[in-house]
């Protein structure tokens, strides 16, 4: 499914539900929230490599030390989870262009307008998530 480019200003529009869902205009939202998303985790991450290339020096009293290696490696693992969530974000704007964003890949049914606001990488529908996550609860209770 192509999507016409409409531009969309974060503030003029919001999703409705009297709209017929994942119409151009709301895909188009959703792009474009989706992108800014991802550049502001770009944005994030350029700043968090200049800050840990300036931050080389040596600390001559340990504790010093022991207190920047361990900011050094929270902000490490912090970029590693952004690292995959701009993955996931990837895959979103894969489905918007092939038009199946909006809609669980378990049942086929929408996902819904407030779930996609809230986690606009969502790949199923609330009660589909609920159901995964107690299967998973069960086998990894075995």
């Amino acid at each position: 499914m192509q999507t016409a480019t409409v531009l969309v200003e974060k503030s003029d529009y919001r999703p409705s539900e009297d709209e017929p869902f994942m119409n151009d205009r709301q895909l188009e939202y959703f792009k474009q929230k989706l992108l800014a998303w991802k550049e502001e985790i770009l944005r994030e991450s350029r700043e968090t490599v200049s800050h840990l290339q300036k931050e080389t020096e040596n600390h001559a009293d340990l504790a010093d030390r022991a207190s920047s290696e361990t900011d050094r490696a929270l902000e490490l693992r912090t970029r590693d989870r952004q690292r995959k969530l701009i993955s996931k974000i990837d895959q979103a704007l894969r489905r918007v262009e092939d038009g199946s964003y909006g809609y669980c890949e378990e049942t086929g049914e929408p996902i819904g307008l407030a779930r996609l606001e809230a986690r606009p990488t969502a790949t199923m529908s609330v009660e589909a998530q609920e159901r995964h996550e107690r299967r998973e609860r069960v086998h990894r209770d075995d």
